[in-house]
């Protein structure tokens, strides 16, 4: 998104006329002899077409340069008119400030999410975003979701997500994680490889539209994959054979009850590093309760005890309302 400035477009039209300008003075003063001040006075009065009278008397040599004169010089002024009038009628100078603000915003952004793909599912992800509040960016390179995005004036850039100058635009190296929603997985692919080759430790989920996609995502440098078929049948099946837990699990995600589930992972500029979940205050009334730890390597502990310690790595999955999130959240910064 490197905007140009509306006022590059006016770079032609006034190099023509400035050599408009120093031909006629030239002119001027080769042919009628006039000195530089009533040359160019006469220059400028007669591209402009105010229709004052001659400075001094002209011969004929002198007549004949004037009218050519005249030509080129009301032709240049025409044409810096007429690119002033496009500029005004397609709103240049107020995309530019459009443009410009976007790309403040994103120069702000850190620890945000990259979401590749602006259609039905990526929509609904920007939905679930914004409801968390997750800083996140939109790449999408189609007309219509382009337009849509404009119009509710989201944080996006236009270009192919699989390019990386694209990707580096986006802030990937202070990105937290990249999301890939993209119809095409041959595409998603390119997306996962750039993605990964940019950024070796970002967290990427990636779409796939058929099962044997999934591995090759995975093989790409995807952390997870998601297949929406798979998603969308387990769902339902859940649906129907345990809709009492569905529903409570979905309040617990949604924090519809004022109780809501976070995961919050352990830094090396975490306090909490190398000591145990009493010593660091997780067990405190004021914070969250503490579901699980996974440690890095895969290994769950449920309900842990106290004396468990944290490592670097370690994910902690806390159940509490949101005052209790954010008390443990703040232990552990």
């Amino acid at each position: 998104m490197h905007a140009e400035h509306p006022l590059r477009r006016f770079r032609l039209p006034l190099t023509l006329l400035g050599i408009v300008i120093v031909l006629g003075v030239a002119g001027y003063m080769l042919i009628d002899r006039w000195d530089l001040l009533d040359s160019f006075y006469m220059v400028i009065i007669t591209i402009s077409t105010v229709g004052y009278t001659e400075v001094h008397p002209q011969g004929t040599a002198g007549r004949v340069f004037t009218s050519g004169l005249i030509v080129f010089g009301v032709a240049t002024m025409l044409y810096g008119f007429g690119v002033f009038a496009e500029t005004l009628a397609d709103n240049a100078f107020g995309r530019y400030r459009r443009e410009r603000q976007l790309q403040r915003d994103l120069n702000q952004l850190h620890e945000h999410f990259i979401i590749c793909g602006y259609g039905r599912m990526g929509t609904q992800i920007v939905a679930e975003f914004e409801e968390h509040r997750v800083p996140y960016v939109v790449i999408d390179q189609t007309e219509e979701a382009l337009e849509r995005i404009r119009a509710e004036g989201r944080l996006h850039i236009e270009g192919d997500a699989s390019r990386e100058d694209v990707l580096t635009q986006a802030g990937i190296e202070r990105a937290r994680g990249l999301v890939s929603v993209v119809d095409s997985d041959e595409r998603a692919v390119y997306i996962v490889l750039a993605a990964r080759a940019l950024n070796p430790k970002l967290y990427i989920v990636a779409r796939g539209g058929r099962p044997e996609s999934l591995r090759r995502l995975e093989l790409a440098g995807a952390t997870r994959t998601v297949s929406p078929y798979v998603m969308a049948g387990h769902r339902m099946a859940e649906l129907a054979i345990r809709p009492a837990l569905v529903d409570v699990l979905d309040t617990l995600h949604h924090g519809e009850a004022g109780i809501g589930v976070e995961e919050m992972v352990i830094t090396p500029n975490t306090k909490a590093v190398q000591k145990t979940i009493k010593e660091s205050g997780l067990l405190e009334p004021a914070a969250a309760r503490v579901l699980a730890v996974r440690r890095r390597d895969g290994t769950l502990h449920v309900s842990p005890d106290g004396n468990l310690r944290l490592e670097e790595g370690d994910l902690v999955i806390a159940l509490g309302t949101e005052d209790q999130l954010f008390a443990s959240a703040a232990l552990l910064r």
